[in-house]
């Protein structure tokens, strides 16, 4: 049975999980909200005032619920408004698919009413973006932007679909979601190197960010906290692992933090880097930081890696199984928890 590529589009949100959609309408995806009419028991469709609230609400409602937050907007000036949240979900690792409108194919490259090059303008702030050009790979086309929003270090995928698309006929047929190759291994060598640095060291910090978040590894950095009494800070995305009545918790470094704090990573002899990107709010000056310091950074991301710090120690994977493979190394230390 053909169906129409608006509707193409509807199903296979549904078939990715999503189950609330932001956005505005406008004329070259009016389409896709007619298609949302007769699936509105299985979609909410939040509707802001403008594209701007759309794509930081889609930004906040990834953050809260650990879902891919889907964005809905037309051609041009719709397309151009969800640029600042893209940036700030790229900037934070939030996973966001944005599909945008555009121009018919054959009003592409004409300068026509509406028509933006939206893959280009968002190139340098999506980890992917696509431009559909047949209504035969408008399906495959979405689970790809959901696999690749998801995993990895996440981040937000565009999809800008030309308007003619939404209204041609094709076939539907129910598939699985995709799912990404597994690409890192834990190195037992490497974890066992790092374990004994951190049993050797005499004044450790934990130093942990949204990659933790990410990675949902909240009970494995907890129980690493507990076992080493090691003391730990966090950045803003990190905010969470520790309760603020806990003696542990050193709280917020860098220059929105404690200075206390930032006292501590000046002492330290050793810190444990957990999904961090080492920024100019925490690493003002990168000559100075933790100067006395052994780095062990772990990362999903190998581009992080001595990107602004230099690690003795640069680990690239998931921090959640890493320190799954970390714990049993580990040797329990008495301290304000006993």
């Amino acid at each position: 049975m053909k169906i129409r590529g608006a509707e193409i589009i509807i199903k296979t949100l549904i078939d990715e999980g999503v189950d609330t959609i932001f956005g505005y309408p406008g004329g070259s995806v009016i389409q896709v909200f007619d298609a949302l009419y007769d699936y509105r028991d299985k979609l909410k469709l939040v509707r802001t005032s403008h594209e701007q609230a759309a794509a930081h609400a889609a930004d906040g409602y990834a953050r809260s619920t650990g879902k891919v937050g889907l964005v809905l907007a037309t051609s041009g000036p719709g397309a151009t408004n969800i640029v600042t949240g893209i940036a700030t979900a790229f900037m934070d690792s939030i996973p966001l698919v944005c599909i945008t409108g555009n121009a018919g194919r054959k009003l592409l490259g004409k300068d026509s009413f509406q028509e933006i090059d939206i893959v280009g303008i968002t190139m340098p702030i999506t980890k992917h973006n696509f431009i559909v050009r047949d209504v035969n790979f408008l399906q495959d086309t979405i689970r790809r932007a959901f696999m690749i929003a998801n995993s990895g270090r996440k981040g937000p995928v565009l999809i800008d679909i030309p308007s003619d698309i939404m209204g041609e006929l094709c076939e539907y047929e129910k598939k699985e979601s995709l799912k990404e190759e597994k690409k890192y291994e834990v190195h037992e060598e490497e974890i066992s190197e790092i374990a004994n640095c951190i049993n050797s060291s005499k004044k450790p910090i934990i130093y942990s960010g949204g990659g933790v978040t990410a990675s949902e590894s909240f009970k494995e950095l907890r129980k690493l906290i507990k076992i080493s009494n090691i003391p730990a800070c966090n950045t803003i995305m990190g905010i969470g692992v520790l309760g603020y009545e806990d003696e542990l918790n050193l709280g917020m470094l860098g220059m929105h933090g404690k200075y206390s704090t930032n006292n501590a990573i000046a002492e330290c002899d050793l810190l444990i880097a957990c999904g961090v990107r080492f920024s100019d709010r925490v690493a003002l000056n990168t000559k100075k930081f933790a100067k006395n310091a052994k780095i062990i950074h772990i990362d999903i991301d190998k581009s992080e890696i001595d990107k602004n710090i230099y690690a003795d120690y640069g680990i690239v994977g998931d921090v959640k199984e890493i320190l799954q493979a970390l714990l049993p190394k580990i040797e329990k230390k008495k301290g304000v928890n006993g």
